[in-house]
């Protein structure tokens, strides 16, 4: 009789378990599809966007004007190879110049509005 008892109980979840094998595989598919749909919309733009930064900054130069992270607009008055830093000469009146790791150069402003000055 006991072992009727234990019989009937595992039958039924032997069953469960042949069927719960394609159930786990198909209960992942919403979780690789939010991965991948993760990495389409934001990884990977965001990993283009500071290639393009990279890209930017290597093509920096002396007399370019340049907006900083901060938000100062200023020119590029020299560059210190060996520190990574970049001085920018914000007041040109006054001759104030601040330096600035080379990553907080947001923006190289086009050469049309580097000769408005």
């Amino acid at each position: 009789m006991l072992y009727t008892i234990i019989a009937m109980a595992t039958q039924p979840a032997a069953a469960g378990a042949k069927s719960g094998g394609a159930g786990g595989l198909m209960g992942m598919i919403p979780f690789i599809l939010m991965i991948l749909v993760f990495w389409l919309l934001i990884i990977r733009p965001q990993a283009k966007k500071q290639k393009e930064l990279t890209a930017m900054l290597s093509t920096l130069k002396e007399d370019d004007k340049v907006i900083t992270t901060s938000g100062i607009y200023g020119k590029v008055f020299s560059i210190l190879p060996d520190k990574d830093i970049v001085v920018v000469e914000i007041d040109e009146t006054n001759k104030v110049r601040v330096r600035f790791q080379r990553g907080a150069i947001a923006t190289i402003l086009p050469r049309k509005d580097n000769q408005e000055d």
